[in-house]
This record gives C-alpha cells, sequence and structure tokens, in this order.
C-alpha cells in the first residue's frame, strides 16, 4: 500500500470505520438485487419482483436524505442503532411475510436502510485536513466500486444455485453487522450538530452526480443489449467485469499521488476525458472493441467521483455533511434509474448502438456543468 493511503489509514480510528463501513456496503450493493431473485423465486413474476426492488430503491433515494440530517444533527451513534434495527427488522419480514406484506417490508428495508458510504465520507471530512481527503475518497471510491463488483456476483451465484433467501439475509447481516460496528466507534464520530440549511453553492453537485447516474444507468443497459444483438450474450460479463476492474486501477492510481490544481479544474478534466472516450461506445463494431473502449471510459469515473466529494466537503457546513453526500448519491440513483429507462427503450427500438450514445450525453452534461461550478 502506497504512503498516501497508509497515512490516512493510520489516523487512530480511521482503518476501523472505513473497513466497517466497506463491508457493510457489500450488503448494501446486494440488497437491490438479492429483493429481485428473492421476490422472484417466491412469486415467479418479475412484476411483483420489479415493483419490491423499485419500492425498495425510491425509499431509499427518497428517505436517506432524512435519515442523514438526522445522524448530522443527533450523531451517528445515536441514530445507527435504530436504523440497522429497523433495516433488519424489515429484511426479516420481506423473507418471512406472505407475498403482499413482503414488498411493503421491502420499501421499510430501503427507507432505513442506512448510508454507510456517506457516513464514513463525513468521519474522513471530520478527521482529517483538506490536503488529505483527495486520498481518503480515493479510498471511498475503491471501496464502493469493490461492494458493486463483488456483492450482485455474490448475490447471483447464491441466487442461481436456488439460495435467494440466503442472499438476502447475508446482505441484511453485512448491513446490520456494519452498521452496528460504525455506531460503537464513538472516537471518529462527528459531533452533534446544530441544525443548517444546505447552501446555494451545494445545489450544483446533486446535479452532477445526477450526471454521473445516467453514465452508469446507460451502461448497465447497454453493454448486456449490445452482446445480445451481436449473438454474444456470455460477452456481457467479461466487458463489465473488465470496466470494473479498469475503474478499481484508475481509482487507486488517482489517489497514490496528491495533486495541487484545484477540484473544479480536475473535475472538468476528467468529464472532458469522459465525454471524449465515451465517444467510442456507440462506434464500437464488435463485443472485443467495446471492451476495450468499456476499459477507456470507465477509468474517468473514480477520479470524477473523487472531486465530487471534495467539492461537496468543501460547498456545505460540517452541520450538514452526511446529508449531503447522501443527497449527491440518491441524485446519482435517480439519474441511473432514469438512463436505465431510456437505454432500455432506446435499444429495443433503434439497437444498443444507439442507446450507448446516452453514454457520451451523460458526459457532455457532466462536462456542462463542471465548467459552471464556482472556482475555489
Amino acid at each position: 500500500m502506497s504512503s498516501g493511503y497508509r497515512s490516512v489509514l493510520r489516523v487512530p480510528g480511521a482503518a476501523a470505520f472505513f473497513c466497517t463501513a466497506a463491508a457493510g456496503r457489500v450488503g448494501i450493493a446486494m440488497t437491490g438485487l438479492g429483493l429481485l431473485w428473492l421476490l422472484h423465486a417466491r412469486t415467479g413474476s418479475y412484476g411483483t419482483a420489479g415493483l419490491g426492488t423499485a419500492g425498495f430503491a425510491l425509499a431509499e433515494a427518497g428517505l436517506g436524505p432524512q435519515l442523514a440530517r438526522l445522524a448530522d444533527r443527533f450523531g451517528q451513534p445515536r441514530v445507527l442503532p435504530f436504523s440497522v434495527a429497523a433495516h433488519g427488522i424489515a429484511v426479516a419480514g420481506v423473507l418471512w411475510a406472505p407475498t403482499p406484506a413482503a414488498v411493503a417490508f421491502a420499501v421499510c428495508a430501503g427507507a432505513a436502510v442506512p448510508q454507510l458510504g456517506a457516513l464514513s465520507a463525513a468521519r474522513w471530512a471530520h478527521l482529517l485536513r483538506p490536503d488529505d481527503l483527495p486520498t481518503a475518497f480515493s479510498l471511498e471510491s475503491l471501496a464502493n466500486a469493490s461492494a458493486f463488483f463483488v456483492g450482485p456476483v455474490l448475490v447471483t451465484a447464491l441466487g442461481a444455485a436456488g439460495h435467494a433467501p440466503l442472499a438476502s439475509a447475508l446482505a441484511a447481516a453485512l448491513i446490520v453487522g456494519g452498521g452496528a460496528a460504525l455506531a460503537v466507534q464513538r472516537r471518529t464520530a462527528p459531533p452533534p450538530a446544530r441544525p443548517a440549511s444546505l447552501r446555494p453553492r451545494f445545489l450544483r453537485l446533486p446535479l452532477l452526480n445526477l450526471a454521473v447516474g445516467l453514465y452508469f444507468g446507460t451502461m448497465g443497459v447497454s453493454v448486456s443489449a449490445f452482446a445480445t444483438e451481436h449473438g454474444v450474450p456470455g460477452a456481457a460479463a467479461p466487458i463489465v467485469a473488465a470496466g470494473s476492474v479498469a475503474g478499481l486501477v484508475s481509482g487507486w492510481l488517482y489517489g497514490l499521488r496528491r495533486r495541487r490544481a484545484p477540484a473544479r479544474r480536475r473535475l472538468v478534466v476528467a468529464a472532458a476525458y469522459l465525454a471524449a472516450t465515451a465517444l467510442l461506445l456507440p462506434l464500437a463494431p464488435s463485443a472485443l472493441w467495446l471492451g476495450a473502449a468499456v476499459v477507456i471510459t470507465e477509468a474517468a469515473i473514480p477520479p470524477t467521483l473523487v472531486q465530487l466529494n471534495v467539492l461537496t466537503e468543501r460547498a456545505v457546513d460540517p452541520a450538514v455533511r452526511t446529508q449531503a453526500f447522501t443527497w449527491n448519491n440518491s441524485a446519482s440513483a435517480a439519474g441511473s434509474a432514469l438512463a436505465a429507462f431510456l437505454a432500455g427503450h432506446t435499444a429495443d427500438g433503434l439497437g444498443a448502438s444507439a442507446a450507448f450514445v446516452l453514454a457520451p450525453v451523460a458526459g457532455l452534461a457532466l462536462l456542462a456543468l463542471a465548467v459552471t461550478v464556482p472556482s475555489e
């Protein structure tokens, strides 16, 4: 591990809360897909399964910032025990209740799921000097990318083997265990703060995260559609895996060095790179070429996310940090859901290459918003 990463992890208590939150995020990455497998296995209906999964996602996106607001106001150690208990009970309800009630419990699980990534980012911002935050946020990006690489693979393997209830139970155990362990680590938690409002300069940042979500949602649908359209449906998984590995490597390398350029300038450069390389995606003539284009493009994502976190930390009062990070997550999730809908309909009507056009559009939207961010 580089000296930069070692230096932030050597801050007293930092390694403990980072690893705890990282483990819990694997559970969060498993939950939505796990509910889909579980409800489909029980009912045989993708419609019912999709209803439960959509309810979970909408509740998480809508109520997550309010839960984060309580964490800022009363402190993470006081709010987390209630959140993880409610989430665990709700998942138990999904596992044991009859189908109509199980869908309602899935919505409750989304409303109560603790936003462990935002809670971890708020702790870094509380503990570190501003110069060290890009390195810490690079670690956060790596943890998030790893969770959403490992989690869905684990859920799919268990679901395909007929163990969908085990997948959901394991996801809940990781979230409840990670959240509970984070709650008892009081020394690194930001202190409770008086109520405060999000500053107007913050309002652009959820829009920037929405644009990143548009890219994510486009890729999730379009890669599978492209592979199927070209008669190689099995190529979708290796392409996605290659892109994930490229993102992990890019994030790791990006965090190795401190950069003196302003965060806004670095965001503009990353957004311009994403917009330019994403133009390669609609032009790919084969799965092999698409895989190479995905690898090149995905390298832009970790630096982009790091700068968005840095700018968020600088744009808000410390009293609303967790809420701000959670609003960013919710905006990204909303953008991903919208893009998945649009890309799916475009792929059905015009083909996968046309669906990929949404990726450079998302990159251009990100670039256009990035240049409007006020200078530091």
